[in-house]
């Protein structure tokens, strides 16, 4: 995507399950996510900071095409080599990763899946005589005898897309074609071109998070690179990427261009699939790295034009777009108890996504390391450990305790606890607050009085004393009901 000149835990049942084979004894289990990206690189140097990000993430998601295409901002043009660019960059450094953790693919792998759209601003590549290399490939992976959810990233215009549907609508049985549909989760950079409001509009079941309309302002994922009064912003400034990403980090971090509008605008839409303890990507509603998001029909009232790039329309079905979160961030403490809570609190929707900056910055900047520093130079995330289960019932009125006392770190780093709840991930949305010290392996909650069965969520969050401090989730999914 490009910034306007002006301003500019549940998955599905039939989801695989993955060894992250880690160089050290710690490896965990986990569900790795496919996903196909859709990138009109070059129209923003922000694509290339993104693709860079993602390829240091390979290892933990299936990556099964990137796909260069048009939106708004490059209308007439596809740049496939500059996708290549970036994958020669990362194959210099895949030896070094594998150091790491197993799994990062060789270069040559990659480069096969590279594909290209058509040259065509949205609705115009769309229709009879349309398809493209780009919309076939969806087509091919979609029916790849694989029944995890396909994710299609979208980081320009979805046209590429729209095409593959409009084929697959026009060409399979309707069962098949239902089938096929069911397994596609779309997380779009709001709409970069025409062809957004017409999938969502004829596939009314399809699953599609967006903040409608090109108006950045009033978008979530601007959560990632937007100034933010009243905490640090040091993670998302020009002199933080130059130390961490692009000096002295290899061919890979030398290829990581400086922000022109806004710094990885594109990432969001990758982000929630990578396997932290808190994402869980099916459930928008939980919170995650990629912000958090509810389904309903927005107002298009409120729905803003934009610079009139993309034409916008009502919405005439529910999608997964904008929600709020209230936050009040912790802090270190110099005295006594390590963390206190600020003064000053947020409420908006951007939030969702921003109070997770600084976690998601830093272990990007350690996989940066991964590129050039041997293992036992280099960071690793800690393993928090639970002891009981990731879902748990209690009645009205009980007494519960979360317990993380087998918490471990690869490096044998010291690291801190934080536990709270997140009362908008759930359906009881009055907090609960821990009884005694939020910053202790184990935390103590009283479940509150509830007329109906309600949900609440709380999270764990590990951080490690290593360089940079990584961080690392467990949700806790606790079912509360009245009393008998």
């Amino acid at each position: 995507m490009v910034f306007p000149r002006l301003t500019k835990i549940i998955f599905s049942p039939v989801l695989i399950l993955v060894l992250s084979a880690s160089q050290n004894l710690h490896a965990e289990q986990f569900l790795k996510n496919r996903v196909i990206v859709l990138t009109d690189i070059e129209a923003d140097p922000d694509d290339t900071q993104s693709l860079i990000r993602l390829l240091l993430y390979s290892n933990q998601i299936d990556i099964e095409g990137i796909i260069a295409t048009t939106s708004c901002w490059l209308t007439s043009a596809v740049h496939p080599e500059s996708i290549e660019k970036v994958i020669q960059a990362y194959g210099k450094v895949q030896p070094n990763l594998i150091k790491h953790e197993a799994g990062f693919p060789e270069a040559k792998t990659l480069s096969a899946i590279v594909k290209e759209g058509l040259p065509e601003y949205g609705m115009k590549g769309v229709g009879e005589g349309m398809d493209s290399e780009g919309s076939e490939w969806i087509i091919q992976v979609l029916e790849e005898d694989d029944e995890r959810p396909l994710w299609i990233s979208v980081w320009g215009g979805v046209n590429t897309h729209a095409q593959a549907l409009f084929k697959i609508k026009n060409t399979k049985e309707e069962k098949e074609a239902d089938r096929l549909i069911s397994k596609l989760r779309v997380y779009t950079i709001s709409d970069q071109d025409d062809s957004g409001i017409w999938i969502r509009n004829n596939f009314p079941e399809l699953f599609y998070i967006v903040s409608p309309g090109d108006h950045y302002s009033s978008a979530t994922w601007t959560g990632i690179n937007a100034y933010v009064r009243g905490i640090d912003n040091h993670s998302i400034s020009n002199q933080w990427i130059a130390q961490n990403i692009q000096q002295n980090h290899g061919p890979l971090g030398a290829a990581y261009p400086d922000v022109a509008w806004g710094v990885e605008g594109d990432t969001p839409a990758f982000l929630s699939l990578t396997p932290n303890g808190l994402n869980q990507p099916e459930h928008p509603e939980w919170g995650s790295w990629g912000g958090r998001y509810e389904l309903y029909k927005p107002d298009f009232s409120k729905t803003k034009e934009g610079g009139s790039r993309v034409t916008i329309a009502p919405e005439t079905r529910p999608i997964w777009t904008n929600a709020i979160d209230h936050y009040t961030p912790y802090l270190p403490k110099e005295y006594g108890r390590s963390v206190k809570q600020d003064t000053v609190s947020f409420h908006n929707d951007k939030v969702t996504l921003w109070r997770w900056r600084d976690e998601f910055q830093n272990d990007f900047a350690a996989r940066m390391d991964w590129c050039i520093l041997s293992y036992e130079e280099a960071n690793h995330p800690p393993v928090p450990v639970l002891s009981h289960p990731e879902e748990i019932s209690v009645k009205s009125g009980e007494g519960f305790t979360l317990d993380a006392i087998n918490t471990t770190d690869p490096d044998g780093d010291s690291f801190s606890f934080l536990w709270f709840n997140y009362p908008e991930a759930g359906t009881l949305n009055k907090p609960i607050n821990v009884n005694g010290a939020e910053n202790v392996y184990k935390a103590y909650f009283k479940a509150p009085e509830v007329t109906k069965e309600e949900t609440a969520h709380f999270i764990l969050k590990v951080t490690d004393r290593g360089k940079p401090r990584l961080t690392r989730y467990k949700r806790i999914v606790v079912t509360i009901s009245p009393r008998s």
